[in-house]
């Protein structure tokens, strides 16, 4: 296969086979990018998919190596990663901070100046989102945020491409989330402000959207509502995810309580729009944020969603270390 026609998206991001990088682009949050650097990237993930499903090698980034980071456990972020570079030519090292340095205390901007010299691309998932960001700062070498307590910009890409690939552009739809104000839900808010939807968010008392945390620009395209029902209505797209995050376990009985009129249900899909899809990122908890016979049931997309995460990730890595590819 001939070598693929690319331009740069400005930097070049390549630490250990560059003498003197210049600052490489990183994806923090999903605001980092454009519409037009995320439209490219879903256009990318269309192609490399179309290749994947015919068995067609693709090896871009032959001779580049990813360093996985983990602080927090991951059966999907590793897997997609993982597989994902090995598909595209490339190579994966898995570090978790509780068998290297970082969990003995090395300060991560001396971590970052060390790994980012040995690799050409980084993934962390971890805790706060100061973690990574001190990180990004002293690293010569792109950085993914894989998932922060803040952020989950790489589950937001694979939504969004589920979405494009089953209904077409998902500017001017309408999202319902319900549940907890977490993370993703932080960035399908981002999200809605580059792309120009709506998001309608619904939380039990205490758990609303904290509009600093979520990092919004605006409210021009979001909406707060105390009864999920009335944030479903007519929603083009459902999602929601587990009541207790990673990290936030101690409260898993509070917010069990709080949270028991937050299932979605048949009875709250109906309320939707007729084609409306059902999300989540995985794992689930049936019978709690989700009933089965939604998660189960044929307006769910849960497990596309799950497979574009490998997809989306690979167009991710092909842009941050390639730039533009035209093939």
């Amino acid at each position: 296969m001939a070598a693929p026609m690319h331009s740069s998206p400005g930097t070049v991001p390549a630490g250990g086979h560059a003498s003197a990088p210049t600052l490489p682009r990183h994806f923090l949050q999903l605001k980092d990018f454009t519409r037009d650097e995320l439209e490219h990237v879903f256009a990318r993930t269309r192609r490399i998919k179309e290749q994947f499903k015919r068995y067609e090698p693709y090896h871009p980034l032959f001779d580049r190596t990813l360093v996985m980071i983990f602080e927090k456990q991951s059966t999907r972020t590793r897997l997609s990663f993982e597989a994902g570079m090995h598909q595209l030519g490339g190579a994966a090292i898995f570090l978790s901070t509780r068998d290297s340095q970082l969990g003995r205390g090395e300060p991560v901007e001396d971590a970052a100046q060390v790994i980012s010299r040995m690799c050409d691309i980084v993934m962390i998932r971890t805790f706060e989102q100061d973690i990574i960001e001190r990180f990004a700062r002293h690293s010569r070498v792109p950085v993914i945020n894989g998932l922060t307590n803040e952020y989950h910009p790489c589950q937001i890409l694979a939504d969004i491409y589920t979405f494009l690939e089953h209904r077409g552009p998902i500017a001017g739809k309408t999202v319902a989330w319900i549940g907890d104000s977490n993370n993703v839900c932080n960035t399908w808010l981002q999200a809605a402000e580059v792309f120009g939807f709506n998001v309608h968010v619904s939380t039990p008392p205490g758990y609303e959207v904290e509009p600093e945390r979520a990092g919004l620009f605006g409210t021009d395209h979001f909406e707060a509502f105390a009864d999920p029902i009335d944030a479903v209505r007519g929603a083009d797209l459902v999602t929601t995810d587990v009541w207790t995050s990673m990290g936030f376990e101690a409260e898993n009985e509070a917010r069990r309580r709080a949270f028991a009129d937050w299932q979605v249900d048949a009875d709250m899909m109906r309320l939707a729009a007729p084609d409306a899809l059902f999300m989540h990122c995985l794992p689930a908890h049936r019978g709690e944020e989700v009933a089965a016979e939604v998660i189960d049931g044929p307006q769910s997309v849960v497990w596309d969603e799950a497979e574009n995460r490998l997809h989306t990730q690979k167009a991710l890595m092909e842009y941050l270390l390639l730039g533009r590819v035209n093939s």
